[in-house]
């Protein structure tokens, strides 16, 4: 048995989640891509093995048992489904403004029905003209006696039109700027809400991504997540928290690539000889396996830090740097596995491809790698490393 660092408990639901995986989940994987239809049946498959309670605590109707055994599932699922993992991230995403910073009421109303699975939810801050630029954001929330009223539209959300429930962002006072943001729970059947577009894709064919609508979307006031202008604060405590959901399904899809590789590269034969014994395909799949490694000690390192309790800018800076190795790792991987197969890897018939398209976007959503590099050099720069530099002439 290859060596980890997993608790015996840890160690027993991987392998649950990955015999689901590997026997319920990835046979479907080829259809969810080619049909472009979400995969219901998966959801159903998670809420009869009480999957979605990985993501919560046992207080809400979940399993409580932490971080890092949740981005192992989303790392085991992305092996064989980039699609089906991401249905347990955004789970994870679109819960967290409620776990953060909800009331105990607010917690009650929804959190029991997101661990079972029963719903479905979202997180809708991007805008087509602010995505990296929250603070561009146009959505508008106003007080109107025991409501708020929503105008606006959020663009690129995903889980638009199954979720049951969205966290959405709108500025309650258009003139602040980041301090004019608050965050609300806007449930799906909210009067004045409309998905209004999907979006079709390059990867991740089977998970919805559209367009929200609010015209006059009338919520009640007790829907507001924190108080009013702490939206923004909550968003980027969420994002530090997601951003390795998004890395996990990296780092499942680059896995689940090499280890597609590596199984072809020993059956696959030239020159007489299988190609895994050519020099320079011992070369690829080395480094592959390698940067697979790298990326997970960084994976692995955030969930232990979140389930030791640890916050602000030490989490927020690991966060970032998972969610950057493990994307840029996956592109990585997936290129490389392509290109071991060859001709093979290009067509639709074989699954590097499908690895390939679905890796692209682990580089730009949850914050584009360009925005990770700037927030781990930001809290760098804040960093004393004086001591360092002692006798240092």
């Amino acid at each position: 048995m290859p060596w980890d660092a997993l608790s015996d408990e840890q160690r027993e639901l991987r392998d649950l989640v990955r015999t689901l995986a590997r026997e319920r989940i990835g046979p479907r994987a080829a259809e969810i891509d080619a049909s472009h239809e979400f995969p219901w049946d998966v959801v159903e498959l998670y809420r009869e093995n009480d999957i979605f309670g990985l993501f919560f605590d046992e207080a809400h109707g979940g399993l409580g048992t932490g971080t890092l055994m949740a981005l192992i599932a989303i790392e085991e699922v992305a092996k064989v489904c980039a699609t089906s993992a991401l249905i347990l991230a955004v789970q994870e995403l679109g819960s967290l403004g409620l776990k953060l910073a909800g009331t105990d009421e607010q917690k009650q109303q929804w959190l029991p029905r997101l661990a079972s699975g029963e719903w479905l939810c979202a997180y809708a801050l991007t805008e087509a003209g602010s995505g990296s630029d929250s603070a561009a954001m146009r959505t508008t929330a106003t007080r109107d006696g025991d409501e708020y009223v929503l105008n606006g539209s959020k663009r690129f959300i995903t889980n638009a039109s199954v979720a049951h429930a969205y966290t959405v962002f709108a500025k309650t006072d258009p003139s602040a700027g980041h301090a004019g943001i608050s965050a609300f729970v806007v449930e799906a059947d909210a009067p004045g809400f409309e998905v209004t577009r999907l979006e079709p894709k390059m990867g991740i064919s089977g998970s919805t991504t559209g367009e929200l609508a609010f015209d006059e979307c009338r919520i009640p006031a007790a829907n507001l997540l924190g108080a009013e202008g702490d939206g923004f604060k909550i968003a980027m405590r969420i994002l530090d928290r997601s951003r390795p959901g998004v890395a996990a399904q990296a780092l499942g899809i680059a896995q689940g690539a090499t280890d597609y590789a590596l199984d072809y590269a020993k059956t696959r034969e030239t020159m007489g000889k299988p190609i895994a014994q050519h020099q320079l395909i011992q070369a690829k799949l080395a480094d592959m396996e390698t940067e697979c490694e790298a990326a997970r000690g960084l994976l692995y390192r955030f969930g232990r830090m979140c389930d030791d309790g640890v916050d602000g800018a030490e989490l927020t800076k690991a966060s970032a740097m998972a969610k950057l190795k493990c994307g840029d790792v996956a592109m990585a991987v997936t290129t490389d596995a392509v290109q071991i197969l060859g001709g093979y890897g290009y067509i639709k018939e074989y699954p590097v491809e499908r690895f390939m398209r679905d890796a692209k976007i682990t580089q730009i959503y949850e914050g584009t790698q360009e925005i990770q590099r700037l927030v781990i050099a930001r809290e760098m720069v804040k960093e004393s490393r004086a001591f360092l530099l002692a006798g240092v002439v």
